[in-house]
């Protein structure tokens, strides 16, 4: 008699089979655009033809574009990861309960109206983020967090930063056109510049937030637990939305509003590695980064040769598994 076996797949295997999709989504964000160019055509511009065209595209136009991709998808991924572990809801994300919101309305301020200190973006960005977290979490708080009144506290404090943007482009006309892109997440205009802006604090969040899975895993037991565990709760809930705020602000610092991200990116990675945040984060990191620039080449290629914002590609995916993941949680 043979007996139906279920098939379960190592965590590790998963893992690597993550890094060769990384991999391939990175050569295809490099090869696919206006210009098509293969894996073998990207190697040799870039280490034998350092004079011809491709050179020139792949290494001043698509390079800094894809890792930038990459890297806001590690970002975005990982604060999306940890704010589900913090809160234990898999609805939180950070543009779903408003951090990027918050993170893209402080950066907004800055470029609108104080354009000449466009450095000063990644930090406003940063404290825009943390102050979104901090006051959605207060507001959801009452003898511990409900999922379902965190997430109405993050439509309302989106809804509020929402409306204070649009107060910005009512009052600064003249200036919209310039940050059009910000508003719906973009990479067109990425440089190297982009990449020297957001590289360190993707570094510093990420390599904090590896040293911290356990913490994680003892806060997803729930408030008593952990503190009977040992976990200093609220310290290290209030370094987790520092270092989950950095991340977001980061990425919304360089692409604006790039929406789904963190929600879609740590849920599907969970439903196949599961819940322990030894294999999640490095699971996170490796998807995030492949989805973000799987989604800028499809944006590059299939209106070719128009192009359309990221954001719109996110959204088209994003949305539809938020629904899902609605009715899920209604079904239980």
């Amino acid at each position: 008699m043979i007996k139906n076996r279920k098939i379960t797949i190592n965590k590790d295997t998963i893992i690597a089979i993550l890094i060769p999709l990384f991999i391939v989504s990175f050569f295809l964000s490099l090869g696919n655009g206006a210009v098509k160019i293969s894996p073998v055509g990207i190697i040799k511009s870039v280490l034998y033809d350092k004079g011809s065209v491709n050179y020139q595209i792949i290494w001043n136009v698509r390079l800094p574009r894809t890792i930038v991709a990459a890297l806001v998808g590690i970002s975005l991924s990982l604060s999306g990861a940890i704010l589900q572990g913090i809160m234990r809801n898999p609805l939180a994300g950070p543009n779903i309960i408003g951090v990027s919101s918050g993170g893209g309305f402080f950066a907004f301020i800055i470029l609108i109206v104080f354009p000449h200190y466009y450095y000063l973006v990644p930090i406003g960005a940063f404290l825009g983020a943390l102050f979104a977290t901090l006051f959605i979490y207060s507001l959801a708080w009452k003898e511990g967090v409900l999922p379902t009144r965190l997430v109405l506290a993050g439509v309302a404090v989106s809804s509020l930063f929402g409306a204070g943007t649009n107060a910005l482009m009512t009052f600064y006309p003249d200036r919209v056109h310039g940050v059009l892109g910000f508003m719906v997440g973009g990479l067109s205009a990425i440089t190297w510049k982009e990449v020297r802006t957001i590289l360190p604090y993707v570094s510093l969040g990420t390599t904090l937030i590896l040293f911290l899975p356990g913490k994680l895993n003892i806060l997803m037991l729930g408030d008593e637990v952990s503190t009977g565990l040992g976990l200093k709760v609220e310290k290290t809930r209030f370094i987790l939305i520092i270092i989950s705020s950095l991340l977001a602000g980061s990425a919304v610092s360089v692409v604006g509003l790039l929406g789904f991200v963190g929600l879609i990116v740590p849920h599907m990675v969970r439903l196949f590695i599961g819940s322990d945040y030894r294999y999640l984060l490095p699971g996170t990191i490796f998807f995030g980064a492949s989805v973000v620039m799987i989604c800028d080449t499809l944006s590059r290629i299939l209106f070719a040769p128009a192009e359309i914002p990221v954001g719109i590609i996110m959204s088209a995916f994003g949305a539809p598994f938020f629904l899902y993941l609605l009715r899920k949680k209604e079904a239980v």
